[in-house]
């Protein structure tokens, strides 16, 4: 079964108010609660909302690979244009509420920010299948760095999770600015993860001529 992503009738900011709003009072939230709560903006939208541990200065321990495999799994349900599933191993794994609570908070302003900008513009950069599919790779990428593990390195987190939120944003609302911007973000995660591969490299040559001289 195809899936077609459609614009989004709330704002994002009132989609997160509204998922806030639902959690209080409860200790622990699974993922499959959390995509019934967003509702018809559906799994992007979820996708963006599990970045923001790494937008600001309040995280979330432990769930760097949890939150990439559903990035990931996303991606690829927007790349085949199938209908996204997830395992029950995701769809299950129980997070703690006050804490997303906080994020969440902390994320409305941001969210509400990226409510006056976006509109629908560049529409070649959505309105065919096959820029679509380019767009759910490149959204898969973003998972897939997410993935390194880099946690403590400044940024290393916070690059993929940029590049993931601009492009949600730009696929639900058709804007191809902010996909584009997402393009641009991968980009630079992928040259700023090969300048800190580079550095290991150097410094593990230095190490070794100091201990062989």
């Amino acid at each position: 079964m195809s899936v077609q992503l459609q614009d989004a009738s709330q704002t994002f900011a009132q989609s997160l108010e509204k998922v806030v709003a639902a959690l209080k009072g409860h200790p622990n939230v699974t993922i499959q609660q959390l995509l019934e709560l967003v509702g018809e903006q559906g799994m992007i939208l979820l996708c963006m909302l599990l970045m923001l541990p790494f937008l600001l200065p309040v995280s979330v321990p432990g769930v760097s690979t949890i939150f990439s495999g559903v990035v990931i799994l996303v991606g690829i349900s927007v790349t085949l244009n199938t209908i996204p599933w997830l395992p029950k191993q995701i769809r299950e794994r129980e997070l703690p509420t006050e804490s997303l609570i906080h994020t969440f908070e902390q994320g409305i302003p941001t969210f509400a920010r990226i409510d006056r900008f976006i509109r629908p513009s560049l529409l070649f950069m959505t309105n065919t299948p096959l820029i679509n599919r380019i767009n759910g790779l490149m959204f898969i990428v973003g998972g897939i760095f997410l993935i390194f593990p880099f946690a403590l390195i400044p940024f290393s987190n916070t690059l993929p999770g940029l590049a993931i939120l601009l492009l949600g944003a730009g696929m639900i609302q058709r804007d191809g600015r902010f996909i584009l911007a997402g393009y641009l973000m991968n980009i630079a995660t992928f040259v700023y993860f090969g300048g800190l591969f580079w550095a290991a490299i150097v410094a593990g040559q230095n190490i070794t001529s100091l201990f062989g001289a």
